[in-house]
């Protein structure tokens, strides 16, 4: 049993299950399924459709230089068959597979990085240029200074941050006037 790969978006393509073109100078195309078949036909271009593995490979999302994705181009060509040598390559193909998951998550976590901090960072720039847009002050701190008679200035409005290790969480108010108050509550 032979498992070819797709033409346009090199997945699997099973016995049985898919489309092969045949064009009149004897070139054979396999497609796993009408939508990759249909693409072709319009003549798309594989790299600028986000759903292939080109489009990943070529936009630095997919691992292209690693030594286990040779061995499954090198397990493809037929070999006269022999138990022991089945045995042995169904073992170094699981081990592979292993060691190919393990690289890809590594891959993924270096890719992923700096995705927090940029996250973070963008949502700083976001506030900071539409800071006019942020209330000033609670409308109930506001409601209770004028109960009381007192003039009510725009202060900015005091925030809290809070960090969660484990069950403990560790609030900071940062105070009108400049000043830090901490405050810990163990759950």
């Amino acid at each position: 049993m032979r498992i070819e790969t797709c033409y346009f978006c090199s997945k699997p393509c099973y016995p049985s299950k898919g489309i092969t073109f045949c064009r009149n100078d004897g070139t054979a195309f396999r497609f796993c399924r009408s939508k990759c078949h249909k693409n072709f036909k319009m003549k798309r271009n594989p790299r600028k459709l986000k759903w292939t593995k080109a489009f990943r490979k070529s936009a630095g999302k997919e691992m292209v230089v690693d030594s286990t994705l040779l061995f499954a181009a090198r397990r493809n060509v037929p070999v006269r068959y022999n138990r022991e040598d089945m045995e042995k390559t169904l073992k170094a193909i699981a081990r592979v597979d292993e060691i190919r998951q393990k690289r890809e998550r590594v891959f993924y976590k270096k890719r992923m990085a700096g995705n927090k901090e940029r996250e973070r960072e963008a949502n700083r720039k976001l506030v900071a240029e539409n800071e006019h847009l942020l209330p000033k002050m609670r409308a109930s701190e506001r409601a209770a200074l004028e109960e009381n008679g007192e003039e009510v200035e725009e202060l900015p409005l005091e925030r809290e941050k809070s960090k969660v290790f484990g069950k403990m969480k560790q609030r900071r108010k940062v105070l009108v006037d400049g000043g830090v108050e901490d405050e810990m509550d163990m759950d």
